[in-house]
């Protein structure tokens, strides 16, 4: 959907710059479509780094469950696909651009620079250099810091124990019980 709208909206931008010579209705529609379209790419990567990184944990927790399944039921090895971990994925520092979240944070980011740039033409008299500078280093401050967001979401994530409280107190109070008497 963000891509749909971002590609709609942009090519209603590029019509209302022909049909009003890129004229003050141009950069009035601008200024509300170019921010609307980043905050609905903002939102889209924020949601897009959620699914992936539940994904991410899914996977794991589908790994131990093979895992645990080798060990104590060998038998069943040959029903069972042997997959690397998914700690082997998730290696490099490129990986925030290849993931669905990253490919929206940089769309997002080149929205927001193109707001800024837009912003600075408005306020500069349409100065090149403003625009140029302005829209480069919102760009580019938009995707470092979603670049590192969505880095340390995922730091985060493969660092969490898969073992949570809830199941810490349900094994705690299984071990202190004592078994049912005989029956005779």
């Amino acid at each position: 959907m963000f891509l749909a709208s971002a590609s709609g909206g942009l090519i209603a931008l590029g019509l209302v710059a022909t049909a009003t010579r890129v004229g003050t209705a141009f950069y009035a529609f601008g200024l509300v479509l170019l921010p609307t379209l980043a905050f609905i790419g903002l939102v889209t990567f924020e949601r897009a780094l959620q699914t992936g990184l539940e994904d991410y944990l899914l996977a794991r927790r589908i790994a131990l469950l093979r895992d645990y399944y080798f060990h104590e039921a060998p038998e069943l090895g040959q029903y069972l696909m042997s997959a690397p971990h998914p700690e082997v994925f998730a290696a490099g520092r490129r990986q925030v651009f290849r993931s669905v979240a990253g490919m929206v944070g940089v769309i997002t980011a080149v929205l927001a620079g193109a707001t800024a740039g837009l912003i600075a033409t408005v306020a500069s008299d349409h100065s090149l250099a403003a625009t140029l500078i302005s829209g480069l280093v919102v760009g580019l401050a938009a995707i470092v810091v979603l670049m590192r967001f969505q880095e340390s979401a995922f730091i985060r994530t493969t660092t969490t124990p898969l073992v949570t409280e809830f199941d810490r107190e349900d094994r705690a109070s299984k071990g202190k019980q004592t078994p049912p008497p005989p029956v005779s």
